[in-house]
Parts: C-alpha cells; structure tokens; sequence
C-alpha cells in the first residue's frame, strides 16, 4: 500500500492540516495539486515540496467560487494526466454566540464549508467517473458529532458535510471511494479568526493545552488513501485523548 504516484489536489493546502498532508504524501511519492486563497503561501509551499524532491504545483483556489475548483481539477489533469484524489480541507469557523448575530460570519462559514465541498465533489465527479476511479477525502469536525455553545452555525455546517457525505458515498457505486476525516482541536491558526477576544483567548488555552499537531490528521488522510481500491475508509475520528 502506497501513495507513490497518486496525484492528490488539497483545497486549503497553504497552512495548519492542508499543509501537513501536502509534505507527508509528497514524501511519499504523491503528486499534489494545492490550492488556497494565499498566492504567496501556496508558492513558498511549492518550493518547498520540490527542495525536498516532491512533486507539486498550484493554483489560487476560493472555494466559494465554483470555477476556482474546476480550475484547480482542471490543473491537475493538465500536468499529470489524472486525478486520484481529492481532499476538500478547506474550512472556516468564527465562532461566536447567536446573540452577536455575526450573520456575514454565518453565510461565509456556510459558503466555505458547505458549498466548498458541494463544488469540489461538482468539479471532481464528472472526471472521477470519466476514469473508473477517483477518491473523495472531506475534512469534517468533532463538531458535525457534537454541538456545544457558541459553535451552533459552525457545527450545522459540519453535521451538513457528514451528511452530504454519507449520501455520496452510497451514490458513488464500486468505482470511487468516499472517506470523512473528522478531526478534534488541532494545533493550527483556526481559532484566530474567532471574533470575541474573550471566546478567542479561552480556545486558545485549550489549544495550547491539549490540540494535537495537523500531522496527526495528515496520516489519517494518507491511511486512507492508502487501502486497496476496493477498501472504503468511510470515516476516521481523530482528537486528543483529553478532549470531552
């Protein structure tokens, strides 16, 4: 089992878990197709990947606009010939109260989160079925498991992506494979877009006391697409031993 010479397109790939999985399959032999928002981020990332002998490109991506993403699939199919997998990693979450009524924060977690997705597996579907293979990997949350207080918008947009999922996988037949990752507090800079100082300082002790590294959730992604064509991973949890 290997990813050597599979070629991966990670949305989100510019920082925190997107990163992590684009060095560790490129480590491995994948070939990896990034896309983000960050032009100067993704190209520092490139290099990177490419100093240390992996194979990489990339393309800005905004996964709230749907031609981003069939350009980035696009991208893939012009430099490798194929797309094997495609990892939808891309995410956002401003927590804050109801009450606040950060209605703007709401839709853009509801465009990045949701409709991130829907345009990725839009983009990849027609290709992935062209093939006779293809892999869809969606980085959900512990918080599409469980809502809490202040998370309401965030976790509705996560409980939304695992359903989709699930539904996509009993559509996608013998050929494709459809994988959830749900991750747990991971140590990345997710929490610096949390409005509320106090909500922000409070995430960040946790953080610092019990999140896990983004490579954690960066070999779940690899152990799946790792198994046999005929092996679908259907959903992997990972998080601290010491989150509730």
């Amino acid at each position: 089992m290997s990813v050597e010479g599979k070629v991966v397109a990670i949305t989100g790939a510019s920082g925190g878990i997107g990163e992590a999985t684009a060095f560790l399959l490129a480590g491995g032999g994948a070939k990896l197709v990034l896309g983000a928002r960050r032009d100067d981020r993704l190209a520092i990332l490139t290099d990177r990947i490419a100093g240390s002998g992996g194979t990489a490109v990339h393309r800005v991506t905004d996964v709230r606009r749907r031609g981003d993403l069939a350009d980035l699939v696009d991208l893939a199919r012009e430099r490798f010939g194929k797309l094997d997998v495609l990892v939808s990693n891309a995410g956002i979450g401003p927590i804050s109260p109801l009450d606040a009524l950060r209605v703007d924060e709401w839709e853009d977690m509801v465009d990045v989160n949701i409709k991130g997705v829907l345009y990725g597996v839009a983009a990849a579907l027609p290709i992935f079925r062209a093939q006779g293979f293809g892999h869809f990997i969606t980085v959900a949350s512990t918080a599409g498991l469980k809502t809490v207080a202040n998370q309401s918008v965030y976790s509705a947009t996560k409980f939304a992506v695992r359903a989709f999922c699930e539904g996509l996988r009993q559509e996608a037949g013998d050929k494709l494979r459809v994988t959830i990752i749900t991750p747990g507090f991971v140590r990345t800079d997710f929490i610096d877009a949390v409005p509320d100082p106090a909500l922000r300082a409070e995430l960040a002790v946790a953080r610092n006391k019990i999140a896990i590294p983004p490579v954690a959730i960066a070999r779940a992604i690899a152990f799946a697409i790792q198994e046999p064509s005929n092996v679908d991973v259907s959903e992997i949890v990972v998080r601290p031993t010491a989150q509730a």
